[in-house]
């Protein structure tokens, strides 16, 4: 089940570790003073008035020398002590992805439609009220890390295009951020999306040791926390196990809303009996008969395909598949979201990802459209970049035998702190980041006291499941919650 290398919204995940390549040296160019206006937005229960700042937190060397400006746009209530209020620090993945999915997909106050099957790279972007937007109870500030949106390093990049190296700029952000913003009381929360999702334990952590910030709360979203479980398809069967659920779930849908509870089945079959046969291999001739036969009912392929695949259904032979009669071919981050197979009878699938190449454009544009004409915040000499391919490909995933892991940064950060409370969410069709992946991380985390403090929640959608408005809605209600916030 060999995940490929996709850049997501939230962010391109990969098996494995990438070779890094040079990208070109990025333009030094300063970028303009900061830019403020006034809007409002309309809730489910109220209109919020509230202000939006975007502005360049500089990163420096020890010397002082300046190695980066890092963009963050943050909103503050009006009309409120913003000491008392929670502030939240928000990530999109990649690595290489700016924070315009969160931003405009479903935290900010003006949202983006994107993701959908009906969704096209030529749609206009025309922003529109987020009536559940996070703002209702929390301060928000969107992080472009650097390479990122508009930010950019002074040089090539390289100190802040590795694991190590994010985890200590992006922190260091967020600590000068509070401080210039007189935010040193307040609550602080982090929120990521994708591989933002697995920088956040690890930024919450090094906060709390080297910086100086307790973090009240992480809402990790479509996340990979140990890139392990992934990786070794062809001797390990962790990754059929954890995918299984979401390529049911897939099927399921077409018929009708799938909540997790409608999956308890296929998550009691992959970890139990489907595990059971994987661990005989494929020269046990009667177990591939049997798990080949299960998978093929859950999946709706091909009974002999299945079988030629000794029951093991890589998520791009199931996207590809399920739509093969019609020519269309399936989002591996949402895959009931499909799209023409531009070459059909070939032996090998080439396409571009729907909802990926459906939201390029229009996210691209509005976020332009929003800096530029709305905030005045005009840049003329860079490119504002949504998903960046060259820090993508120049990052540094570190050295040694073992896969990159954020679950050990998460274990640490509950220990050292009893009051953080942990959300991790994930969309039930989602085949990038399954969120089995997540319930088999989570699980082996000790209580710490309380074992409500971390919650996995699973919606009805794929990796930007907020996308959807009752999936938004619900998952925002969920969020509230960790907030403290009742309704």
């Amino acid at each position: 089940m060999k995940t490929v290398l996709v850049l997501a919204v939230a962010a391109a995940l990969v098996a494995s570790p990438a070779a890094a390549e040079a990208p070109p040296k990025p333009s030094a160019a300063a970028l303009p003073a900061e830019a403020t206006k006034r809007a409002t937005v309309g809730t489910h229960d109220d209109t919020l008035a509230y202000a939006v700042r975007v502005e360049a937190v500089p990163l420096s060397n020890p010397k002082g020398e300046k190695q980066a400006e890092v963009v963050v746009t943050a909103y503050t209530l009006e009309r409120t002590d913003p000491k008392a209020r929670p502030i939240t620090y928000l990530f999109n993945g990649g690595p290489g992805a700016a924070s315009a999915y969160l931003h405009f997909g479903g935290v900010g106050p003006k949202r983006l439609p994107f993701g959908g099957a009906e969704n096209a790279p030529s749609d206009l972007p025309k922003l529109i009220d987020n009536p559940d937007t996070w703002l209702a109870f929390t301060d928000l500030v969107f992080v472009d890390p650097v390479g990122t949106g508009y930010s950019r390093a002074t040089g090539d990049g390289k100190a802040f295009w590795s694991v190590e190296g994010d985890v200590e700029a992006l922190s260091r952000v967020v600590a000068k951020h509070l401080a210039a913003r007189d935010r040193l009381v307040s609550p602080v929360y982090l929120a990521g999306e994708s591989y933002g999702g697995f920088r956040i334990p690890r930024i919450a952590r090094k906060l709390q040791e080297k910086d100086g910030v307790g973090v009240a709360g992480l809402i990790a979203i479509s996340p990979v926390l140990d890139f392990a479980i992934r990786d070794g398809e062809n001797t390990s069967p962790l990754p059929w196990v954890t995918a299984l659920p979401s390529l049911a779930a897939t099927v399921r849908e077409r018929k009708g809303p799938v909540a997790r509870g409608d999956l308890a089945d296929v998550e009691t079959y992959a970890t139990g009996e489907f595990l059971a046969d994987l661990m005989k291999g494929p020269r046990d001739g009667a177990a591939v008969g049997r798990l080949s036969a299960r998978v093929a009912e859950l999946t709706g392929l091909d009974a002999e395909l299945v079988r030629r695949l000794n029951g093991r259904v890589d998520i791009r032979t199931f996207v590809r598949e399920i739509g093969r009669a019609e020519g269309k071919v399936g989002s591996l981050y949402d895959a009931n979201v499909t799209a023409y197979d531009p070459y059909p009878s070939a032996a090998r699938a080439s396409w571009d990802d729907p909802v990926l190449d459906g939201s390029m454009a229009p996210l691209t544009r509005a976020a332009v459209d929003f800096y530029g004409r709305e905030l005045g915040f005009k840049v003329d000499n860079r490119r504002y970049e949504l998903i960046s391919s060259e820090v993508n490909r120049a990052w540094s995933w570190g050295r040694g035998q073992s896969l990159p892991e954020s679950a050990g940064a998460l274990r640490e950060a509950l220990a050292a702190d009893r009051h953080l409370k942990v959300l991790v969410a994930h969309g039930a069709t989602d085949l990038v980041t399954p969120y089995m992946e997540s319930k088999l991380v989570l699980d082996q985390i000790p209580a710490f006291g309380d074992a409500e403090r971390v919650r996995l929640a699973v919606y009805p959608g794929g990796h930007m499941f907020y996308s959807r408005d009752a999936s938004r809605a619900a998952f925002t209600n969920d969020v509230r919650k960790l907030y403290g916030v009742e309704d």
